[in-house]
């Protein structure tokens, strides 16, 4: 024991004299004081629930475009989409069978508006506890709502033109190296100014621009890794299985991958929060330095705030 807490010692005394090791411990320990597990495990809840509903919505508008439409056809039975479990069965051997109603899209669209709600709001939480927000100086339904909405339209935009935009660097159409890699940079940066805004919008501190930028920058080029992660599992591991365990592995797949998006943004969110309260360096050991102070003043004053609020 006596060694163990030697080791401990000096590790801490490591950390609180080299910054950048103290700034990555403080990030690390203020994740944990705000729970940012059980946070970001609620956004992937919320994140599954509306994938399903959205695959729904999906499959009922490719049911329409591919009707009468055989050049279309052909190109997603020799695709990667073929090769999906249970779904890649029924489109190379049937591809009429990909079907949808318009009830279908409408519990489609509702779903998945469901789910993006349950993110949004889920977000806001995470946002405002990071920032030590009180719970009654949040906002109410209606302003929580508009916020969410306004995520929602912005994000899904966002989205949309990162993917047509991340879809054209994919593509062959003869942009040459220079051009992928502008393409891949262009992609980057409407990612790191989606995530400024929504870090911005999500919590009702008044945060600037620059306060979130770091943040930021991390967010954006983490989500571009972790797509790259997520399309090398779908291509490596997941095609070609059987039916049923190619299920278990898109559904064990998916969860995680959502998990770590979600884990990403939180930690992104607390770089930002550690470097403007400047919470670093934090103790590993006995005794606690200064930046444990500022740490534990901000959150009983957060505490203080919301049970007289209540």
């Amino acid at each position: 024991m006596p060694n163990v807490q030697r080791f401990i010692a000096r590790v801490d005394s490591f950390q609180r004299r080299n910054r950048a090791a103290g700034f990555v411990y403080g990030v690390v320990k203020k994740f944990g004081d705000d729970q940012g597990g059980n946070l970001s495990a609620l956004i992937t809840y919320y994140g599954f629930v509306s994938l399903f509903p959205l695959l729904l919505v999906l499959v009922t508008i490719l049911s329409y475009v591919l009707q009468n439409n055989p050049s279309l056809q052909h190109d997603i039975v020799t695709s990667a989409v073929a090769e999906f479990p249970i779904v890649g069965d029924q489109i190379r051997h049937n591809i009429g069978s990909v079907q949808g109603s318009g009830i279908a899209l409408v519990i489609g669209i509702l779903g998945t508006f469901y789910g993006g709600l349950g993110i949004a709001n889920a977000a806001q939480d995470a946002m405002n506890k990071v920032w030590e927000v009180p719970i009654g100086t949040r906002p109410g339904f209606a302003p929580r709502l508009a916020r969410s909405l306004l995520l929602i339209a912005t994000l899904g935009f966002g989205i949309l033109v990162t993917t047509v935009v991340n879809g054209i660097g994919g593509s062959s159409l003869g942009l040459g190296p220079l051009g992928r890699v502008g393409v891949l940079v262009l992609g980057i940066v409407l990612n790191i100014a989606l995530f400024a805004f929504a870090f911005r919008l999500l919590t009702v501190r008044e945060v600037s621009w620059s306060e979130v930028l770091p943040g930021a920058v991390i967010a954006g080029l983490g989500w571009v890794v972790l797509q790259a992660l997520g399309g090398a599992f779908v291509t490596h591991t997941v095609k070609g299985m059987s039916a049923t365990y190619g299920l278990f592995a898109i559904v064990l797949g998916l969860l995680a991958w959502i998990f770590l998006q979600a884990r990403l943004v939180v930690y992104a969110a607390e770089v930002n929060v550690v470097r403007v309260e400047h919470l670093w360096p934090r103790s590993l050991a006995a005794p606690t330095t200064e930046a444990d102070a500022r740490a534990q003043k901000a959150y009983t004053h957060s505490e203080v705030r919301s049970k007289a609020g209540d």
